[in-house]
């Protein structure tokens, strides 16, 4: 089949959890393989880490810092050959809250 021809659903997914992100991914795929679509991944984008310096104090001790670190990981998934009833069922699929998720057709 060509490029033009051949439909594909990307669905992008963020976390904070790396755990909640492995089980939707994994109801993800379920209910696609469920609806004979092909999947591709889930494919794990590098995660990114962001670091906040605060000092302890506010007036002296300004040596006396933290550091926090959130790291947002993230993953791709492709679905192939969807049908009307793989954009239903994706559509109902209930996923824990911390998740993010974006869906392109």
């Amino acid at each position: 089949m060509s490029q033009a021809q051949q439909q594909k659903i990307r669905i992008k997914l963020k976390s904070y959890d790396s755990s909640l992100l492995n089980l939707s991914c994994e109801k993800i795929i379920d209910t696609a393989s469920r609806t004979e679509s092909l999947t591709m991944g889930p494919i794990p984008i590098p995660t990114k880490r962001k670091i906040y310096c605060v000092l302890r104090s506010p007036h002296v001790n300004k040596d006396s810092r933290e550091h926090f670190e959130t790291r947002t990981h993230k993953r791709i998934i492709d679905v192939y050959e969807p049908s009307s009833n793989t954009i239903d069922s994706l559509m109902k699929l209930d996923l824990p809250s911390g998740v993010h998720i974006e869906v392109k057709l």
